[in-house]
């Protein structure tokens, strides 16, 4: 069993907060820099599961930050730097709470609330007449909240984040006009590779002079979801299921094993051959998705201090 990157505690030079998400550890340096370290953790339903999934920080991070330099002619972003496979280095922002989704086909959360009798979703209608996984007559929006640590993001409209004030109007429309923009850009790489971009999240933060970034991950398969082009619409007229590249897999092996992170379920066990399956997912996920084949960073037992050396050698360079 490969060993995997489960959690960090760097203290780099001018180090002043550090902040522990589902699956990355960002770290707060002085100048309103963020060190954000992706971890090989892995989450579903917002449950953060007991063993890590090797490679998978590297996979993520790789194409996370590939995809941003592939969108930033549409939409500033908040990537400075990426001195390690698994670190990206960018501006400190105020995030917007709120996920921006995106979808052009009734799949994954939209398709079980569709198969639940749902016509509406995030106050956006869903044609009648569907089945699972057939194209939207055109991309529709489907904000989710921002959750805290430890509990579920929740579905909602735009008139609900208005009225609350989640975001200004004004910053909304730039919100909604850059993930139209971004999808339409994802959706072009995408069938480059021979896939079709099923739906995606983008996240968003304001920085200190009041410029609205792209942040976090984007067009990933733990963000996104991707079937292959190839034979789509044959699946879809026999009824088949979609060869698709996302984290679905994981949610579909979790559902069938009893849990979908409702309260008094227990995560079932991973076995190191299924971790092992996954890890291999992964990487057929980063190689399908970018178009060039994986290369294993440094053995796992040094990975924590090539991290921190490559970070403080960043530092110390500016």
């Amino acid at each position: 069993m490969q060993q995997t990157l489960m959690q960090t505690d760097f203290h780099f030079t001018g180090q002043q907060d550090v902040y522990r998400g589902k699956v990355r550890e960002v770290y707060t340096l002085a100048n309103d820099v963020l060190v954000m370290i992706a971890t090989d953790r892995i989450s579903a339903f917002d449950v953060v599961m007991p063993k890590g999934i090797p490679s998978k920080g590297q996979i993520l991070n790789q194409i996370a930050t590939k995809m941003m330099a592939e969108t930033e002619d549409l939409v500033p972003n908040w990537l400075m730097a990426t001195p390690h496979p698994n670190v990206a280095i960018g501006k400190a922002c105020e995030p917007f709470k709120v996920e921006m989704v995106i979808r052009a086909y009734m799949a994954g959360h939209a398709a079980r609330e569709y198969k639940a009798g749902k016509r509406m979703l995030c106050g956006v209608p869903m044609p009648e007449g569907l089945k699972e996984n057939d194209r939207f007559p055109e991309p529709i929006i489907t904000p989710a909240t921002k959750a805290e640590q430890g509990e579920h993001d929740e579905d909602i409209s735009r008139e609900d984040i208005l009225a609350r004030g989640i975001v200004s109007e004004e910053d909304y429309v730039v919100l909604e006009k850059y993930t139209r923009a971004l999808f339409v850009r994802g959706t072009e790489l995408a069938a480059k590779r021979g896939l079709l971009l099923v739906d995606t999240k983008y996240e968003f933060g304001k920085t200190a002079d009041g410029e609205i970034v792209l942040i976090d991950e984007i067009h990933t398969p733990d963000s996104s979801r991707y079937f292959y082009a190839d034979g789509y619409e044959e699946r879809q007229a026999k009824g088949e299921a979609q060869k698709q590249l996302s984290k679905e897999f994981v949610r579909q092996w979790l559902i069938s094993n009893g849990f979908q992170g409702l309260e008094g379920q227990s995560v079932p066990e991973m076995s190191e051959e299924y971790v092992e399956s996954v890890s291999q997912r992964y990487i057929e996920l980063y190689e399908a998705i970018t178009g060039s084949s994986f290369q294993k960073g440094r053995v796992q037992e040094t990975l924590a201090a090539d991290i921190a050396t490559a970070v403080e050698q960043w530092i110390q360079s500016q």
